[in-house]
């Protein structure tokens, strides 16, 4: 029979043996570790990663030209529109108001320009009549001047006539009146040559006057029509079209409500084209090139990797386009890595999936570098 302690010193021989199933699961992990250590130290000689990147697209803004009132909406939320497509409709009751004064202006306008040119043309008319006066008593200054020469010849010749008494006192008297009424018909004719002449004058300066005064209402007319013009621009602004084909975003306007010339409405998604925006660590970008093959994979579809190039680098950090840029010089320096912006192009744009990719989703960026 064994003795008490023979019994005791059994399972305590027995406790000492360990199973081996503890080291092997220790050697695996220890291999599966060193093996992802390694592929990790390889993968990272020839790759660089980020997860800060994100989708991105074109947005189109809607932007009223005019301030008015609100009174139709025309598409509802994540609709898609193409380009020329009516948004909104503005209230246009004023505006057909404007353009109804405008033409009335018009109008008053080009009536003032035919009453300017009717006055010009009777002044014209006038001018042509003072003119032929002028000429009229030209001809006949000339034909008193021949008169005045006929008469003092025979003058002359009854003087002498006189003297040997061969003519009688009376007919000397007649040619001496004859004489005398000559000298003064040619000074009534000169006289009124000179009334004549300054009336052409004075028409002259009235057809002046006329010519301006229709040039004057040449440019109001111009002026006139340049209000229609506008008036009829504002009126169509009225109607807001899409200025490209894509998806409407949330609409945050209502019928009725009064909004502002050059305010932001909403947006339009374009959806003709897609990219990448990464932010790589400063750190990063030392063997980085435009034209390297890049693999991206969306958060949304994590079984898809999708084929891109890096396209371009922005010329400046994300920090310098904040709308408070750090300014090192003042303060306390603290140095922190900054991030630059990096543009990746999908190169497979007949991708179906390309189509449910959205502006902002989270992406993994993976710039081969060999």
């Amino acid at each position: 029979m064994a003795t008490n302690e023979q019994v005791s010193e059994q399972p305590k021989a027995a406790g000492k043996k360990r199973s081996p199933i503890f080291f092997i699961i220790l050697i695996i992990m220890i291999v599966l570790g060193g093996y992802w250590g390694v592929t990790r130290y390889i993968h990272s000689k020839h790759h660089e990663e980020t997860d800060d990147a994100q989708i991105e697209a074109n947005l189109s803004p809607v932007i009223s030209k005019i301030s008015g009132y609100v009174s139709e909406i025309l598409v509802k939320d994540n609709q898609f529109v193409k380009k020329g497509d009516t948004l909104l409709i503005l209230d246009k009751r004023d505006l057909k108001m404007a353009l109804a004064q405008a033409k009335a202006a018009l109008t008053t306008a080009q009536s003032n320009l035919a009453s300017s040119q009717a006055s010009t043309a009777a002044t014209q008319k006038n001018i042509n009549t003072a003119q032929a006066a002028v000429a009229t008593a030209q001809a006949q200054i000339d034909a008193a001047k021949v008169n005045v020469w006929r008469t003092g010849e025979d003058l002359k010749r009854y003087a002498n006539l006189i003297k040997d008494h061969s003519i009688t006192q009376q007919q000397y008297e007649q040619a001496l009146a004859a004489k005398q009424s000559a000298d003064k018909q040619l000074q009534i004719l000169m006289a009124q040559k000179e009334q004549a002449a300054a009336q052409t004058s004075v028409v002259k300066g009235q057809v002046a006057a006329s010519s301006e005064q229709s040039d004057i209402a040449r440019a109001n007319i111009t002026q006139r029509e340049i209000d229609v013009k506008n008036a009829e621009l504002n009126l169509s602004y009225t109607v807001i079209t899409a200025a490209e084909s894509g998806v409407v975003s949330k609409v945050p306007v209502q019928v009725g409500q009064f909004i502002q010339a050059g305010a932001q409405l909403f947006s339009v998604v374009l959806s003709d084209e897609k990219w990448v925006t990464a932010n790589f660590k400063e750190t990063q970008i030392a063997k980085m090139v435009e034209g390297q093959k890049v693999s991206v994979s969306v958060d949304a579809f994590p079984k898809k990797e999708f084929d891109a190039v890096l396209t371009s680098f922005s010329p400046a950090t994300g920090a310098r386009f904040a709308l408070l840029p750090p300014d090192n010089a003042s303060g306390n320096f603290v140095k922190v890595v900054q991030r630059l912006p990096v543009k990746i192009e999908f190169t497979d744009k007949n991708d179906s999936l390309l189509a449910k990719l959205r502006p902002g989703m989270n992406v993994v960026v993976d710039v081969h570098l060999n």
